[in-house]
């Protein structure tokens, strides 16, 4: 008896895992996001206004009381 149902629980997991996962070109594609989003980053914080902010807030953490 247990060893029918082990066998239609083996099957039904077999039928929902059709999906075995992300192919080549879907990698490619999420490396191509990720290093846009990265230079996108690397730009905003490496701009004037940004740079001059992050500077801003470091010299007050630094000259901070204690």
């Amino acid at each position: 008896m247990f060893e029918k149902i082990r066998k239609v629980a083996v099957r039904v997991r077999g039928a929902c895992r059709q999906d075995g996962g992300m192919v080549t070109s879907e990698y490619a594609m999420g490396i191509i996001a990720a290093v846009g989003f990265a230079l996108l980053l690397y730009k905003v914080v490496t701009s004037g206004q940004v740079q001059a902010e992050l500077q801003d807030i470091v010299k007050k953490a630094l000259s901070a009381r204690m």
